[in-house]
């Protein structure tokens, strides 16, 4: 089997050495989101019972309940719905849009094009069946400027009569700055003065626990993301979360059930144990993504490849893009990464169509939950400029010999 040599040992600890300093911070963040999240525990009593499942339609359910509880108490929010019938984060995302927006109603993405499954949701690029514009939703774009948010341009196109604004937190398959929670609050409070009855909606992908609060808590009226992302701590198996005003979350939870029985039904014969401990875990597994992103960035840099976000640049997510310039490169980079992974580190990753994609994409994930992202793992679409996108990390020592083993395949090159 392959391994890794010792040549760039001198690089590593020059690297570790480099990036000691923001480390604390992150360790701070660590620090701070796990006393937030222990001292909900501790005042919603949290028990061994509430880890318990139910059958059937679920009725009064404690464990499902209590959880609902806890995870709009962290998020900041009145309410929300946390489900293991959520496929995946896309499917949460697309609840909210179908469960609140009506044909006729205008929906405007203020941070761009978004990330290429929720194109298809949309009906950005075609009218896809079922898609938003397919049944009559009007969809319009702000473009991201440079610098980011065109918060000049987002003023002249939100009007009296938009009744949604879509914020995409992460940079998605772009090389585009996320959003930081003041970025966020700005943008709400922008459209909240022009139309007050405008509904700020945020995608928060991959953006949960690297800040001190979440978007709820400072203006968004309503958010949604994956369990086998940021709050999944790394072993929620499955699932996917709302959270927001309560009047928003009953209409998204209408939506995945049924009008007028929403969050009131919904078992889980498994239990609710991992969906617990995953949320606790979340601000630590959370801190060594950001450290093997840091690390990531710093490393590659030293090798002449353009890195984005810089090592040192404050971050809004968990990603970090690498500039590779090849397919080719992109498709080795996934394959050292995936021949140090835990799991399938015998199969080789190549570009394929994927369900959402409009591209061929390589995908290096080998991951104990299936398609888990907040596990290290790297994807991207095969189109220029040829970026690999980084993330994850169940732990910082596991992220430093994958990604050792993601430059030794690229030293072919």
């Amino acid at each position: 089997m392959t391994s890794i040599t010792d040549a760039n040992h001198a690089v590593i600890e020059q690297v570790l050495n480099q990036i000691q300093p923001i480390y604390s911070e992150i360790d701070r963040l660590s620090r701070y989101n796990t006393k937030r999240v222990l001292d909900i525990f501790r005042r919603h009593k949290v028990s061994e019972h509430h880890f318990h499942g139910s059958s059937g339609y679920g009725y009064d359910d404690n464990g499902r309940d209590k959880l609902d509880l806890i995870w709009a108490e962290i998020f900041g929010a009145e309410k929300a719905l946390v489900r293991t019938q959520f496929a995946s984060g896309t499917h949460a995302l697309s609840t909210v849009l179908f469960g609140i927006l009506r044909p006729g109603d205008e929906l405007i993405s203020v941070t761009g094009t978004p990330y290429d499954t929720m194109q298809t949701v949309l009906g950005v690029k075609s009218k896809t069946p079922g898609s938003l514009t397919d049944i009559g939703i009007n969809y319009n774009e702000v473009p991201m400027g440079a610098e980011g948010v065109d918060y000049s341009q987002l003023s002249k196109t939100v009007t009296a009569s938009t009744k949604m604004v879509l914020i995409q937190r992460s940079r998605g398959y772009s090389l585009r700055p996320p959003l930081s929670v003041d970025d966020i609050s700005r943008i709400c409070a922008i459209v909240k003065n022009i139309n007050p009855n405008c509904i700020c909606f945020v995608d928060n992908c991959y953006g949960e626990f690297v800040e001190e609060c979440e978007p709820t808590a400072v203006g968004a009226d309503i958010l949604a993301g994956s369990l086998i992302k940021n709050p999944g701590g790394g072993i929620a198996p499955t699932g996917g979360y709302v959270a927001g005003r309560a009047d928003l979350v009953d209409l998204a939870s209408y939506r995945l059930t049924a009008p007028g029985i929403g969050s009131e039904v919904g078992s889980s014969v498994a239990g609710y144990r991992l969906l617990y401990q995953g949320i606790f875990l979340a601000p630590h597994v959370v801190a060594q993504a950001l450290k093997s992103a840091v690390f990531a960035a710093a490393y590659f840099a030293e090798f002449g490849y353009n890195t984005v976000p810089h090592y040192n640049a404050r971050r809004s997510d968990i990603i970090q893009a690498i500039e590779l310039g090849t397919p080719e490169k992109m498709i080795a980079f996934c394959q050292g990464l995936q021949l140090h992974s835990p799991v399938d580190s015998h199969v080789r990753p190549e570009a394929s169509g994927m369900p959402g994609y409009s591209d061929a994409v390589v995908m290096a994930g080998g991951t104990f939950v299936q398609g888990s992202s907040i596990e290290l793992s790297a994807d991207g679409p095969i189109r220029p400029p040829f970026v690999v996108y980084l993330q994850g990390g169940l732990s910082f020592e596991h992220s430093i010999i994958a990604i050792q083993g993601a430059k030794h395949a690229l030293d072919k090159y």
